[in-house]
């Protein structure tokens, strides 16, 4: 399964994005769910990185899925339009193929 963790300040200011884990919905290389919520977690901080002014520091490991990003501040209006339309995609995804494979929660820190 992977955990989506969407991080936000009291305020309700995204902070941070933890996602770690694979689907397990087919085989490595097969994986639709693992693909998916892949290529929209890091599109999402690719275009954060390079259309806004947001700084963050990212670590990531294959092996475990791991993609872990924390912003220096909590992110302005671009940051979290993108952020944003990254949560409706993976809030679909969760829809379509169930909790089994993909679970997205808040926190708030």
């Amino acid at each position: 399964m992977i955990k989506i963790t969407i991080y936000q300040n009291h305020t309700g200011q995204y902070v941070r994005l933890r996602c770690v884990g694979h689907a397990g919905f087919a085989r490595a290389g097969e994986d639709i769910v693992c693909a998916g919520v892949s290529t929209l977690v890091i599109n999402t901080l690719n275009a954060i990185d390079r259309l806004t002014e947001e700084i963050f520091e990212a670590e990531t490991d294959q092996e475990s899925g791991l993609i872990d990003a924390v912003f220096q501040r909590p992110v302005g209006h671009d940051g979290k339009l993108l952020l944003d339309t990254m949560v409706l995609g993976l809030q679909d995804i969760q829809k379509q193929y169930g909790t089994k494979y993909s679970l997205l929660t808040f926190k708030e820190v």
